[in-house]
């Protein structure tokens, strides 16, 4: 498999990554606004999708940096752009299945990373940029998100200490909409544009465009549905961890860290960064749950801090292996790397239905592991 067919199987592909960007990135906007009641879980993913779909329209920086700053681009080819989204939707389900907020930004530009590395060694990659607009946000975004979130919540608090908890939670309830919409709003100007990117690069690597192309309007609007439909449907895991196992969250503290989250979003997508939007999202509401005092599950926070560092290498070395075996073997190993993709997709995915989580339960009481107590929070 080659040529043009190898072009619509990566279109298809990238596709199919937005969708799982969408359903386990849906917590990011969300979590808080189902935890506190703000919004029933259903109402709350069918608002994040149309605010998705809406900020998909709203800014390309993000998409051109994708394309064109982080891999050079006469090293990309139809399977290296394939094995970069195998890296990513791999990784995808695999933090979707154990529940992390992982970072979707970061699977899929390790695929990539990792696809490169073996088509063209290392010269295939922009470091600088790797470094500038990936990593160094990635360290900075969440600590700062953290800190503003801690800041807000305290504030929040501090001005409404007179007003009655009961009343203070239901006027927040309405402000909680207000903001978990802005954060769908960011999200979609954000993450939308990455496959958008990919989809681009696939479009000049399979000599559909030329190098200085924009990306066309019929992938804007594919990426916007793809990634609106996979929001829609609820990466209920992901909420659950996000809404229920880092902070017992109420609707000031939700507002705080909600708003936090649009306003750094935003910003990195106006000067292009590719950020994570997940790694964001978990920095506010950590910070919140310090600025009001109340008890963190540092054991959740470990553990998805351990994915944040595992997601780059981790994608990159599925995306190399994905890249291997379709140099080794040339077109049959473009349809031996698709029959891997879907089958290990329906493995996790019938392995989920086990124990599954949905909205009847994303809300239940969350039960930490006997040997990770939650920590007093840190003041």
């Amino acid at each position: 498999m080659d040529g043009l067919p190898l072009l619509v199987v990566v279109v298809v592909t990238a596709l199919a990554f937005d969708f799982t960007n969408g359903f386990h990135d849906t917590a990011n906007a969300m979590a808080t606004s189902i935890a506190t009641g703000a919004l029933r879980p259903r109402v709350a993913v069918a608002l994040s999708a149309v605010l998705n779909v809406v900020g998909a329209f709203l800014s390309l920086t993000v998409a051109a940096t994708i394309a064109k700053g982080i891999v050079d681009q006469d090293a990309v080819t139809l399977s290296v752009v394939f094995g970069g989204l195998v890296g990513g939707i791999i990784w995808n389900l695999v933090t979707w299945y154990f529940g992390l907020p992982s970072s979707s930004s970061h699977a899929l530009i390790g695929g990539l990373v990792g696809a490169v590395l073996v088509a063209a060694g290392t010269s295939g990659v922009e470091w600088s940029g790797l470094v500038s607009k990936v990593i160094i946000p990635a360290v900075i975004a969440p600590v700062a998100a953290g800190l503003v979130a801690l800041s807000g919540t305290w504030l929040v608090y501090r001005i409404t200490r007179r007003v009655a908890g009961a009343e203070r939670g239901r006027e927040f309830r309405f402000g909680q909409i207000g903001s978990a919409s802005l954060v769908s709003l960011a999200h979609g100007t954000n993450d939308a544009q990455k496959t958008m990117g990919i989809i681009l690069l696939a479009l000049i690597a399979g000599g559909q465009l030329p190098q200085d192309a924009g990306v066309p309007d019929w992938v804007v609007f594919a990426c916007a549905a793809a990634m609106g439909l996979g929001t829609y449907l609820g990466g209920w895991r992901v909420i659950r961890t996000l809404g229920k196992g880092l902070v017992d969250i109420e609707s000031p503290q939700g507002m705080a860290a909600e708003t936090t989250s649009a306003a750094v979003i935003l910003v990195s997508s106006h000067f292009g960064y590719p950020l994570s939007t997940t790694q964001v999202a978990s920095g506010s509401i950590m910070g919140s749950g310090v600025g009001r005092r109340t008890p963190v599950r540092w054991g959740t926070a470990r553990r998805m801090v351990v994915a944040w560092l595992v997601t780059l290498p981790a994608a990159a070395a599925v995306g190399a292996t994905a890249e291997t075996i379709s140099r080794a073997l040339g077109a049959a190993g473009n349809v031996i790397v698709l029959g891997l993709l879907i089958t290990a997709s329906a493995a996790i995915y019938l392995r989920s239905r086990r124990a599954p989580v949905d909205r009847h339960n994303v809300n239940d009481e969350w039960r930490e592991p006997a040997s990770e107590p939650a920590a007093p929070a840190m003041v």
